[in-house]
């Protein structure tokens, strides 16, 4: 008889905020080791408040791609922020590995939420000088 893994099913009740944080934001762990759930990828949720952005931050190695569940967001990255992209509920964003980034709520009555999924199983996160952008 062959044996298969289980599928686990993490509700939001069990969701992990004893992950990487970045200022002005919240990342949930919803699939990682912390959570019992042994796997390549990471997942979760991430929230920033109506009128709040994060701090710059990378996210080493690893790829990021994320699909916007409601709000909407800028996007700004580069060596000095210069580059800048507005993403909508229903949009998927990809973030490359190693770029310097942060994401600001322009919004000033709602917050953004996204699912986020990433290439390793243990997010990296690396927050950088608010000076490196003046």
């Amino acid at each position: 008889m062959t044996t298969y893994p289980p599928i686990r099913v993490v509700g939001p009740a069990k969701f992990d905020q004893a992950t990487a944080q970045t200022p002005g934001s919240v990342r949930q762990a919803a699939v990682a080791p912390q959570l019992g759930i042994d796997s390549v990828l990471w997942g979760g949720l991430f929230e920033v408040q109506p009128g709040a952005r994060t701090g710059i931050h990378h996210h080493g190695e690893q790829q990021t791609i994320a699909y916007v569940l409601s709000g909407f967001c800028e996007v700004r990255w580069g060596a000095r922020g210069e580059y800048v992209a507005t993403a909508k509920a229903g949009d998927f964003i990809h973030v490359p590995a190693f770029l310097p980034h942060m994401e600001i709520n322009p919004s000033d009555a709602e917050p953004f939420r996204w699912v986020v999924v990433r290439s390793t199983a243990t997010p990296i996160v690396v927050n950088l000088p608010d000076e490196m952008w003046s």
